[in-house]
Formats: structure tokens, C-alpha cells, sequence
């Protein structure tokens, strides 16, 4: 596999995340967490399109799910928009960016299918698993990790990027490290997230408290209703960078996530063409990271497929 070698530790996420800030003012858009489109990526999308070719003449023998995208002609891609830097919508310009939003562009062009064939659905964590059974979403594309208990409803291609879970804090707290959760810490995260499970399951007396979006418990944290919020470093740096004088990210990561594409459960045909897109496509992985996260100085190995 391609791999990426930079200095540093998730910390230099920042540095990315504030580019895309600094193209926004206050808090990152809070969209609804049950569907909009978003329309296309203007020139995010146009930039990224210059990284791979969409491919022409495409067949994928035994998959319900591209019999569905060729009906429609078109594909319909479950997605993160709060994310900066990994699944990010700009409520000004209505231009999607982020690396995992150009992994799911690199998937769509795989199989044939340009931007504007493209429809994004904004699906709250609790909701993934149902919007991919129910067949709402053709694949889903947003810090999705990999778990046994998902993978009892749906299937996963990859995993594309491997991260761990962490600590967001307000800038004058204490709070150092997930050792220092107690009972009189309430912590925050997605509702249906594998980060706040965690905390469940593992730190059972410290009070939590759920929204449908990471960005409305940055906001709860901000306002003093919460004491810290937890996922994915990658994504809370991100917030990081956005409020520098009111939240910071303390500890090392306590997990290790692994994101995954996730599909309809059987759907063997396109989990194995996603499989090999990752697997031979390591140049293509390599400038997608660049273009996303490459300034941020964290050491990444893009990760091997797991072709179960």
C-alpha cells in the first residue's frame, strides 16, 4: 500500500481544518441531519475531478446496488457535512469539501459517474445502518466506523483511513486526559456514534448527552451545558482549529477507528470493485490525501483492505 509519511501527530489536522475555515465565518453550518442534497461542488469538486477520470463502459455484474445507479443514471452518496477537513458544507457557497467527501467523488467516478450525476444525503449517525437498508443511500462515506454490530446490517469496502477517539474540552478546564472523566463530567457526542458508546461501555458512571450533529455538542461545550466531546482526533481538531480561544483537545487517542465505505449488506460485486479501487489506486489515495490533509503534518499509512 501507498503510504503517507509526514512529521507530527493527528495535532496538525488543524492546520488544514483552518485553511477551510478561514473560507467561513462563525460556526460551521449545522444542516439538517435527515437528507438535503447539497447541489454540487463547484470548484472543490471541479479540483478534484482533476485527480482520477471517470470511467466509461462500466459493468458490475451482480450488484443490486449499481443496478439501482444505472436505472437513475446517477448515484446517491451518504455524507458528513459538519466535518472540517474531512466532510465539510459550505452553507455560503454550497461547495462540499473534505477527504472523505473526494473518497466517495473517487468511488462515483469508478463507476462511471461524473459530479453532476452526484446527489449527497446528510444522514445523522443513529440513521446510517437504516438508510443503507432501506436503500436510501447507494453507499455512505463519513467517518463511518467499521464495527461487528454494523456489519450484522450492512456490509464495508475498505477501511481507507485508520484514526483513534479523543478529548474535546473547553480552553481553561482541567479535564487532560479520558482519565480524568468522572461523574461530574458530562460528555458529548453523536447519537448512534461508536464514540459515545465507548464512553458507555467503558466509563459507565460519567454522564453523557447525544445530538444528531459532533457540531451542536461543540456548541454545548462552548456554551458550559457539556465538559467535553469525544470522536474521532481527526474531526475534533478540526473544531479546534475553528475556535482556538475556546476549545482545545487534550490526551492521546483511546481507540483506533477504522473508516469504512459502508453498502448494502450481500452486495458482494461492489465491495469487492471498492476493494480494488483502494488497493491499486494508492496514487490516487496519496493525492486526495494531499489535497485534503496533506499540511497537516500527521504520519498516516494508508490502511489495508479487509476483503472478508
Amino acid at each position: 500500500m501507498r503510504k503517507t509519511r509526514l512529521a507530527g501527530t493527528f495535532a496538525g489536522i488543524a492546520i488544514a481544518a483552518l485553511a477551510l475555515a478561514g473560507c467561513n465565518s462563525g460556526s460551521p453550518a449545522a444542516p439538517g441531519a435527515e437528507g438535503g442534497t447539497g447541489g454540487n461542488g463547484g470548484e472543490g469538486a471541479e479540483g478534484s475531478e482533476a485527480l482520477w477520470e471517470v470511467a466509461s463502459d462500466v459493468s458490475l455484474d451482480g450488484s443490486p446496488t449499481f443496478d439501482a445507479m444505472t436505472a437513475r443514471d446517477g448515484v446517491i452518496v451518504g455524507v458528513k457535512e459538519d466535518q472540517p477537513g474531512l466532510g465539510f458544507l459550505d452553507a455560503t457557497t454550497n461547495e462540499r469539501s473534505g477527504f472523505d467527501v473526494d473518497i466517495a467523488r473517487w468511488i462515483a467516478a469508478s463507476l462511471g459517474y461524473d459530479e453532476d450525476q452526484i446527489e449527497y444525503k446528510a444522514i445523522a449517525s443513529a440513521n446510517r445502518e437504516q438508510s443503507i437498508v432501506n436503500g436510501d443511500v447507494d453507499y455512505y462515506v463519513g467517518t463511518y466506523s467499521i464495527t461487528d454490530s454494523r456489519k450484522e446490517q450492512i456490509d464495508f469496502a475498505g477501511p481507507y483511513f485508520t484514526t483513534g477517539q479523543g478529548l474535546l474540552v473547553a480552553a481553561d478546564s482541567d479535564i487532560a486526559s479520558e482519565d480524568d472523566l468522572s461523574a461530574d463530567t458530562t460528555v458529548c457526542s453523536a447519537t448512534g456514534s461508536t464514540p459515545i458508546q465507548n464512553i458507555k461501555d467503558n466509563y459507565p458512571d460519567v454522564p453523557t448527552e447525544e445530538f444528531d450533529l459532533y457540531s451542536a455538542c461543540v456548541d454545548a461545550l462552548i456554551n458550559g451545558t457539556v465538559d467535553a466531546v469525544t470522536t474521532d482526533q481527526a474531526i475534533l481538531i478540526g473544531y479546534a482549529a475553528l475556535y482556538p480561544n475556546d476549545v482545545k483537545v487534550v490526551g492521546e487517542p483511546f481507540s483506533e477507528e477504522n473508516y469504512g465505505v459502508g453498502l448494502r449488506k450481500g452486495d458482494d460485486a461492489l465491495r469487492a470493485h471498492i476493494n480494488d479501487l483502494f488497493t491499486e489506486g494508492g496514487d490516487t489515495w496519496q493525492a486526495i490525501f494531499d489535497k485534503n490533509l496533506g499540511e497537516s503534518g500527521i504520519t498516516v499509512e494508508q490502511p489495508a483492505v479487509d476483503a472478508y
